[in-house]
């Protein structure tokens, strides 16, 4: 028989808001993958690093993170090449994803290449709108109100009848966008109703007036909400 593949979301940053079923699952898991940097560990590794036994087996998808992601396929290509080995000869593998494996996740790319081939189980983790809005108390949606989940790396012209029509937004990959998107915010009279939350969970979080903010790192999100 051969493997199950995993993916494991190991939710926003603080080590303890992983599920009890994340934290079970990584106990007893043979083999571990995880996206990184060229050098050292990533932020999906060092969530879960606690619960992980010596002897774990680990896999690396190490990555430039550049904005062209012209490394991507061939990284996790590899990647899925070496996952595959170790479920045809009966292993278990399980994937680390930052947030949740099937929002934005990077666990995406391995599953578009093995999942016709071997079973998956999924294990949701708390993804980062979640966690923004609780640090920031804010709300992201009542009744019938609707939220819009946008990339800002997207046009202005697609951005904005989709601000538009929603109650609520959750704006993600600002970083060196966040100047084009706080004057289309303005534009649409939705700047002083937008707040931009950096590293949620974690040390050195911080919440403030998009207004007020001149910068973002790439653990950041703006919530808009009218």
């Amino acid at each position: 028989m051969t493997g199950t593949l995993y993916g494991i979301g190991v939710g926003p940053g603080a080590p303890d808001l992983l599920t009890l079923r994340a934290v079970a699952l990584l106990g007893r898991l043979p083999v571990l993958a995880w996206p990184a940097p060229p050098d050292g560990a990533g932020m999906a590794r060092t969530i879960a690093a606690a619960h992980i036994p010596a002897e774990t087996l680990e896999i690396p998808i190490r990555l430039s993170f550049r904005p062209e992601r012209d490394d991507t396929d061939g990284a996790y290509g590899a990647a899925a090449e070496a996952i595959a080995g170790h479920l045809v000869a009966g292993r278990d593998v399980g994937v680390l994803c930052e947030g949740d494996p099937l929002f934005f996740g990077s666990f995406i790319h391995l599953l578009d290449r093995l999942s016709g081939r071997f079973a998956v189980q999924v294990v949701p983790g708390l993804s980062s709108p979640m966690a923004a809005a609780a640090m920031a108390v804010r709300p992201l949606a009542q009744l019938e109100e609707a939220v819009a989940v946008l990339p800002a790396t997207r046009p202005d012209h697609q951005l904005e009848p989709l601000l538009n029509a929603a109650d609520s937004a959750v704006i993600l990959k600002v970083g060196r966008h966040l100047p084009r998107l706080k004057a289309l915010l303005a534009r649409l009279d939705l700047l002083a109703h937008a707040v931009a939350v950096e590293r949620a969970t974690l040390a050195g979080q911080r919440i403030a007036p998009l207004a007020e903010v001149d910068e973002l790192s790439y653990f950041s999100l703006v919530l808009v909400r009218r």
